[in-house]
């Protein structure tokens, strides 16, 4: 088909946000979520993954699965805090009050 692009799990960003992004981050950008695949530099292209589970670094507190996660700017981690935060998933498994990360189902507003 000749208009087609890309499969759409995984597309190029621009990063201008002024810092550089590393692998793994989360990456926040109009109405979508993703995972940077590779470092992007300030200015530069790389590959953001917008399907998936990803552990990400969580706020205090338990997290039970299913539950509905928020970003958090100040803190750079998630929170099932909606307000003032972004939706950017849903909790894959249940995370305990010591663990420090949460392995976040990206939704992108699905």
């Amino acid at each position: 088909m000749k208009n087609f692009v890309q499969e759409g799990e995984i597309i190029d960003y621009t990063n201008g946000t002024g810092a550089d992004i590393a692998s793994g981050d989360l990456v926040l950008f109009g109405g979508l979520a993703g995972v940077a695949v590779t470092n992007i530099a300030n200015g530069g292209v790389g590959s953001v993954q917008l399907t998936g589970v990803f552990k990400i670094a969580k706020a205090a507190g338990a997290i039970t699965q299913g539950a509905k996660l928020y970003y958090v700017s100040a803190d750079k981690n998630l929170s099932t805090t909606a307000s003032g935060n972004t939706l950017v998933g849903v909790a894959a498994r249940a995370a305990l009050t010591g663990d420090s990360t949460v392995d976040l189902l990206l939704t992108n507003g699905i």
